[in-house]
């Protein structure tokens, strides 16, 4: 069961959606949403180990920004209720099923 959302929740929640506003995590959220769609994880992989290319560092930027935000959601540091609303974390899930097998 999570616990109850706090206003200590609320702010990591805002702090987290400032992050994404950021504007290179715009660029790496646009490329993750329009134009990287693999087929494979070959494909994924191709991306994953061409280091020094903007798409390895957005590929990179948003799969480990939602790891961490998903972390603080797993070790207790963040309400999994108000963390799993779609307008919060909807785009984790995109994110996933791009990468899932």
């Amino acid at each position: 069961m999570s616990k109850k959302a706090t206003a200590t929740d609320a702010q990591i929640i805002m702090q987290l959606y400032d992050l994404r506003r950021e504007p290179e995590m715009r660029k790496a959220r646009s490329w993750w949403f329009t134009e990287f769609w693999p087929r494979s994880s070959d494909d994924f992989l191709k991306v994953a180990f061409n280091v020094r290319t903007p798409e390895n560092n957005w590929l990179r930027q948003v799969s480990g920004y939602w790891s961490m935000a998903a972390s603080f959601v797993l070790h207790g540091a963040l309400s999994e209720e108000l963390f799993l609303q779609p307008a919060v974390s909807g785009e984790m899930f995109i994110v996933f099923a791009k990468v899932h097998p």
